[in-house]
């Protein structure tokens, strides 16, 4: 069944623009039809390292690309709202020659139960290029990344997305 545009309208999931860098930023990860499927962190180290912190649930078992997008909206049903991943000058994956883009992460292997808590470091990734006037968000994949493919990795549909906004 599709959704009205009204109700499409309403599920709009954007936060709002950042006024300074900040040094954690957060987001609910959303399914299409609103459902939470946990949170996104990603905290920045006195070494310039991100770290990416993952707490998920009810995700579909099996292996998913998952990348931080350009732009901090998630228009369900597709998120192409999103834009492309955070790429800088690079190009996607860490196996090409001039990857992987600042946004690309590895991908997560989802258990039968759904749940997943993980952590990444990740070089490239500042809290200038995720808190532009524009915001940035995290969305997962319906199949994995294959870390090569031009723009994106081969990694499918997008099935779920968050906006990562300035922690309290």
């Amino acid at each position: 069944m599709r959704l009205c545009t009204l109700a499409a309208a309403a599920m709009v999931f954007a936060g709002p623009a950042l006024a300074q860098d900040p040094a954690t930023m957060m987001a609910e990860i959303k399914n299409a039809d609103g459902g939470s499927r946990g949170n996104a962190t990603v905290t920045w180290a006195d070494s310039g390292m991100a770290v990416v912190t993952l707490d998920l649930m009810d995700v579909p078992p099996g292996v998913h690309g998952i990348h931080i997008h350009e732009t901090g909206m998630c228009t369900p049903p597709d998120f192409k709202s999103a834009g492309g991943h955070l790429a800088g000058d690079h190009d996607h994956g860490v196996m090409s020659g001039n990857g992987p883009h600042p946004g690309d992460m590895p991908n997560i292997h989802v258990p039968e139960s759904g749940a997943l808590k993980v952590e990444y470091f990740i070089s490239g990734l500042t809290p200038q290029a995720m808190a532009d006037e524009d915001g940035s968000a995290l969305i997962i994949h319906d199949q994995p990344d294959d870390y090569v493919g031009q723009p994106s990795g081969n990694a499918g549909d997008r099935i779920a997305c968050g906006v990562f906004e300035a922690a309290e």
